[in-house]
């Protein structure tokens, strides 16, 4: 039996949508494909595979995508959205299951030195992780 598969967006792929698609993988990767990808997609802010390091999750081999990698292609279960600005301006298209929206702030545009930076990057991967497990709870997934 195939995997739902799950799609998160936001504005540059770089951060927050990449949290959550490794968080979702090493959480409930037995329960669903996971992708994510961006409006806008530019590349992996470095703190992103870092915080993830720090909570065993490799994550280097991951990169920044193109919405239209996926639009018209893959059908998906859930789109999750994880900022306002890709809850704004997506699309709605073929293929797209139940859409979701969890916003949570850009720690790529946090300003202040690189150690409350980083700490800002673990504050958001923290927030997104909390997130994800209610959501598995909801579906009554462990």
């Amino acid at each position: 039996m195939e995997k739902p598969r799950v799609l998160f967006l936001c504005t540059g792929n770089s951060a927050r949508s990449q949290m959550a698609e490794a968080l979702l993988r090493k959480m409930a990767g037995n329960h669903f494909e996971v992708h994510s990808a961006g409006l806008e997609p530019t590349v992996i802010h470095p703190m992103t595979i870092k915080v993830l390091e720090e909570i065993g999750i490799d994550a280097s081999q991951q990169y920044a995508k193109p919405l239209t990698t996926y639009l018209g292609k893959t059908q998906f279960s859930y789109l999750v959205t994880v900022c306002s600005k890709a809850e704004e301006r997506c699309p709605f298209f073929p293929g797209m299951g139940q859409r979701l929206h969890w916003p949570f702030e850009d720690p790529a545009a946090f300003e202040g030195n690189d150690k409350e930076k980083l700490d800002y990057f673990r504050t958001i991967r923290d927030q997104i992780q909390a997130r994800i497990q209610q959501w598995l709870s909801e579906l009554n997934i462990s």
